[in-house]
């Protein structure tokens, strides 16, 4: 018998929600949902992350659009942005005359190894934030469309160099029933080393999610494709707002080794 828990039971019933009630969440929920975030777990103690709260109507409805046009954002009661922050750290250094030390390497700069340790900050804390608000009966819903349109992005929220919008995270209580979507479970743990699938699994695996997924809506859940797989390739692997988001990560990337001009 599978054990469970108050909180693996609210873990399995969490799932994105995307339609919102227009009962506010309290100051009270926000600070201790904000309180259980920075509560996560993050490397060396050094939070390498900020928060947005994107509050002014007129952002929330700009960002509606420019990320992927969702206009549920633009309504959602409460709107956090998640930023890999490395940016207020160089500034202490720089502040504190850190970075001309003595004896140890100086003017240093953040490398992608630090951005990677950044980004997992950042997340880890979104991650805590989904939890603390599905205990108070709030719902989210992750929105990576943020990493799209670089420039504008950049320049709409005032981002330095060393940071990075990570996700973005629309909060508020449920208005619709909750569509728990079914995770594909086989194949995913590892034992020891990465075990690279065979044809035979490959074809199993494929098999597995046409039952598992394409069965729920058989007229039109492969969208027209021969199966579930090819539907996703076309969808999402290969859609232009996945053409965009790679094209954005490099001018990100770009900007964080080689400063703005770069981008």
């Amino acid at each position: 018998m599978t054990p469970t828990t108050p909180t693996i039971d609210l873990m399995n019933a969490r799932c994105s929600m995307r339609a919102y009630s227009d009962e506010p969440i309290t100051d009270a929920e926000k600070a201790a949902i904000l309180h259980a975030t920075m509560r996560a777990p993050t490397a060396g103690n050094l939070m390498l992350y900020s928060i947005v709260e994107i509050v002014d109507q007129s952002l929330k409805d700009r960002l509606a659009e420019t990320c992927d046009h969702q206009p549920f954002i633009a309504r959602a009661p409460w709107v956090l942005l998640f930023l890999a922050d490395f940016q207020k750290w160089m500034d202490l250094f720089a502040a504190t005359g850190a970075n001309r030390l003595e004896g140890v390497p100086q003017d240093v700069t953040p490398g992608l190894g630090d951005l990677m340790i950044a980004c997992c900050d950042a997340l880890i804390a979104a991650q805590n934030g989904v939890i603390a608000a599905e205990s108070l009966g709030i719902g989210s819903c992750y929105i990576g469309d943020i990493l799209e349109q670089a420039e504008t992005h950049a320049a709409l929220l005032d981002l330095p160099r060393w940071t990075f919008p990570i996700t973005m995270l629309c909060l508020g209580r449920p208005k619709t029933k909750r569509r728990i979507v079914a995770r594909y479970e086989r194949h995913v743990v590892h034992r020891d080393r990465y075990h690279r699938p065979s044809s035979g699994e490959l074809r199993e695996i494929s098999d597995d999610l046409d039952r598992l997924y394409a069965s729920r809506s058989p007229s039109d859940a492969l969208g027209g494709h021969a199966g579930y797989v090819q539907e996703i390739y076309a969808r999402k692997f290969a859609a232009d707002f996945s053409l965009e988001a790679n094209r954005s990560v490099q001018w990100w990337l770009d900007r964080w080794l080689k400063g703005p001009s770069a981008g």
